[in-house]
């Protein structure tokens, strides 16, 4: 799916009057099947800039076009539609703790599926073969029948990549999938969710702290501070002066990243960023 954003402004309700834009006046055009990193310090805007594409968030002024059309302009039903084109996974996913693995995961067929079958879905999960191969590319096979609440978080952000892999969509927005892995593990997520958005011809849109992943994984790096971008580059032309440049006074972040959580256990009630009913 081709992405298209021009002179695009976002500001949060909540924002207070004399708070800037959370992303200013900003433009980006990715054709279908291309794979870019968001790189940049902390309250970048990253991830409003992905939520802004997953069409959560309406720009006040500028234009958001998918696969060119803009989704503002639509029809509720219309709108639902291009949504389910779409998959959109925040830092935390929105795994209900109850649940099986096998029936989160099939979550992300719901869109195609009719209520009927989707309540009888959570009866007698109907996907269970695809949701083992799509946990089988981050080596959680043997968790598919357990429940969400005895995952570990690292456990439960690899469930929440596998959804990627489980849904139809041909654009991906991936926010902050590597936070609670540890580096092995790092690269094995980027490393599938790469290898299968090729083979899918999906469009991938990923935000990130590591720039090293970044950098081997990406072809097209994007660098984001105060809302605005402060290059687009591919990553033979991206150097150290443009890293530099972008984390200027945010030096810890780029020389001293912080631990990841790595397969630690964390509460089943954490409460995550707001959930973007785009799947």
């Amino acid at each position: 799916m081709e992405v298209y954003l021009e002179s695009v402004q976002v500001r949060h309700r909540a924002a207070e009057k004399q708070a800037p834009n959370a992303i200013d006046t900003l433009q980006l055009k990715l054709s279908r099947g291309e794979h870019i990193a968001i790189i940049g310090p902390s309250g970048s805007g990253k991830t409003t800039l992905l939520q802004a594409i997953a069409t959560g968030i309406e720009p006040f002024q500028g234009e958001v076009k998918l696969g060119g059309v803009n989704p503002w302009k639509l029809s509720a039903r219309a709108l639902k539609k291009l949504r389910s084109r779409l998959f959109y996974a925040p830092q935390v996913p929105p795994l209900p703790p109850r649940q099986r693995v096998v029936t989160a995961l099939s979550s992300a067929r719901l869109p195609h599926l009719s209520l009927y079958d989707s309540v009888l879905n959570l009866l007698v999960p109907r996907f269970a073969q695809p949701a083992y191969e799509a946990l089988s590319a981050f080596d959680l096979e043997d968790k598919l029948w357990q429940r969400v609440d005895r995952l570990s978080g690292g456990e439960r952000q690899r469930v929440g990549l596998a959804k990627a892999l489980m849904s139809s969509a041909e654009l991906w927005l991936i926010d902050e999938p590597l936070s609670a892995l540890d580096p092995k593990r790092c690269h094995q997520a980027i490393e599938s969710l790469v290898r299968e958005a090729t083979r899918r011809k999906v469009t991938l849109v990923v935000s990130l702290h590591q720039v090293d992943i970044a950098r081997r994984m990406f072809p097209r790096i994007a660098g984001l501070r105060h809302g605005q971008l402060v290059f687009d580059l591919d990553r033979e032309s991206l150097t150290e002066t443009d890293l530099k440049r972008l984390y200027e006074n945010f030096e810890h972040e780029l020389n001293d990243p912080p631990e990841p959580d790595g397969e630690q256990d964390i509460n089943a009630t954490t409460v995550g960023p707001v959930v973007i009913a785009c799947r």
